[in-house]
């Protein structure tokens, strides 16, 4: 396993971590399998969208927002359901298939990780998964 530090700068934003990731995959030497991507925060996520157009995380964001909003009738103590909503929402984990030993990612795909609650210092964790046998 392997692990990425992020030390994001804003309180809601989207870091592409897509380099990052498959400079890993390349390191580990794997030709078949997968990736997984996993993140250990409850207030932050991981996605796979468009990278080469940055509005449209600024779009991501935006949306985000107006569906959950920071402040609204919320019931959790500390202040910030709405950064765990949104990262239910994104979900935990992307798994990426290898091949060739390369990430299989479409022409705009890009990892990104999503802080909701920031900023923080933050992890990402990368496990191979390798095919035996393929």
């Amino acid at each position: 396993m392997h692990t990425i530090e992020i030390r994001t700068t804003a309180h809601s934003q989207m870091v592409d971590i897509t380099g990052q990731v498959a400079e890993f995959v390349s390191k580990m030497g794997v030709k078949e399998g997968a990736c997984m991507v996993w993140i250990p925060h409850t207030t932050a996520g991981v996605t796979i969208n468009e990278n080469a157009d940055s509005d449209v995380v600024r779009d991501i964001l935006s949306a985000l927002d107006k569906a959950v909003p920071w402040k609204a009738d919320y019931r959790h103590g500390e202040g910030n359901s709405a950064a765990h909503v949104k990262a239910s929402m994104m979900g935990s984990s992307v798994l990426i298939p290898v091949e060739n030993g390369r990430l299989v990612l479409g022409t705009w795909q890009g990892v990104y990780f999503c802080e909701f609650d920031g900023p923080r210092s933050r992890r990402v964790y990368l496990q191979m998964l390798s095919s035996v046998g393929m």
